[in-house]
């Protein structure tokens, strides 16, 4: 009876991982038709480069400047409906967007977008480690690797949808928008739940940090961490934002096979994910950040010299290797400081949004001054930085 019991519990808790996950999906599929769309924006608005890096600042930074205060105040009282509450954010952003004529309004839309994943990141990595079962990587990279997945869809239904229908289009996703908002409650009356049963810091499935560091070494593992986030979020926000125009650029691509290539990287790093996370839990993470973001380098160097059928092989090896990183990222910034999982998440998911758009207005910037091509050239040595890892502490779990 205890074990069919067990058994249960075990199966509720993977389905709420699941529904995270899902969640975490949709959100960022959303999220990423905005700048799936920018070559359609570009060319019916008449948008300089700069003004398509303004569009990404402004979603991310609604997004990067509220993630840490949602996540501060969840971890003191917490809000389970409130997941259900940002997704309605994001409805309301992807309806404006569909019939937005002007540039302020764009801006605009993408802040509404913002601002639903303000509240989604914190408050759904707190549910992914409450429904972990103690494999805390594995549970991030699954709910992690849900967002990746749908930032891989948002091309393809830029593709299919969007370009051939126009930007109206977009209305139509509001009826999945809708379904997030359903499984989003569901998730906010179990997280309800274990709130009641457990208190507001921790779970059941939670399991204490052993590690003893001292203060200064916890400030200086939090400043290597920036520095990586930085390498690889810049990098990442270059491709994500500007791969399609270099492949048109470079190859003479059309919008739609662009759009594929990008797809193929999203995926690729959906993957990253989800082996980073396996990996780190087994091995510590400290070794996956060593072999992620240092081990992107030689690829990235290499990507702006080759031809096409190699750039793409490139750009999908990038995707697996870099992305491997940021669960156990998120993992180690929560193990330094336990009881404060929505702040940390949030601040990191906050600070990934926040130096995207930053590096996408910079390289739009750029792109505009030097051209595309050369922007790809420079960013190349971003994840060299990944050499600091050598002064993160080893946690021992």
């Amino acid at each position: 009876m205890e074990e069919r019991q067990a058994k249960g519990q075990q199966g509720a808790v993977a389905a709420v991982l699941l529904m995270v996950s899902l969640g975490h999906l949709m959100n960022d599929m959303f999220q990423s038709v905005i700048p799936a769309i920018y070559p359609m924006l570009k060319e019916t608005l008449g948008l300089s480069f700069l003004q398509i890096g303004a569009i990404t600042l402004t979603n991310q930074l609604t997004s990067s400047l509220l993630q840490p205060l949602v996540g501060y105040f969840s971890d003191r009282h917490p809000r389970p409906y409130a997941l259900a509450f940002g997704m309605c954010f994001t409805l309301s952003g992807l309806l404006l967007l569909s019939v937005a004529e002007s540039f302020l309004l764009v801006l605009l839309s993408v802040a509404f977008v913002g601002v639903g994943s303000s509240v989604l990141h914190p408050e759904s990595s707190k549910v992914a480690r409450m429904a972990s079962g103690g494999q805390k990587g594995m549970a991030q990279s699954v709910f992690q690797v849900g967002g990746n997945i749908g930032r891989s869809f948002g091309p393809i239904i830029v593709a299919l949808l969007v370009v051939p229908h126009g930007q109206h289009a977009i209305s139509w996703l509001s009826l999945l928008a809708v379904v997030a908002i359903a499984l989003l409650a569901r998730v906010g009356s179990w997280y309800k739940r274990q709130i009641e049963q457990y208190g507001r810091m921790k779970s059941k499935f939670d399991i204490e940090n052993t590690t003893h560091l001292s203060r200064r070494e916890i400030t200086g593992a939090i400043l290597v961490l920036l520095v990586l986030m930085f390498s690889k979020d810049f990098y990442m926000a270059n491709i994500q934002s500007y791969l399609t125009f270099f492949l048109i650029d470079k190859f003479g691509l059309s919008i739609g096979a662009s759009q594929l290539c990008l797809f193929a990287f999203l995926f690729a790093s959906a993957i990253g994910l989800l082996i980073g996370g396996a990996v780190g839990d087994r091995y510590g993470r400290k070794y996956v950040i060593w072999g992620s973001i240092l081990g992107a380098a030689p690829f990235a160097l290499a990507l702006p010299y080759c031809n096409l059928t190699w750039t793409i092989v490139l750009v999908v090896i990038i995707g697996i290797v870099i992305s491997s990183a940021m669960s156990a990222i998120l993992v180690y910034g929560t193990e330094l400081l336990l009881g404060n999982v929505g702040m940390i998440s949030g601040a990191f998911f906050g600070l990934s949004f926040g130096l995207g758009g930053i590096g996408s207005a910079l390289f739009g910037w750029l792109a505009d001054a030097e051209g595309i091509q050369r922007v790809f050239q420079l960013t190349a040595f971003l994840p060299l930085l990944g050499i600091v890892t050598y002064w993160l502490p080893n946690i021992k779990e």
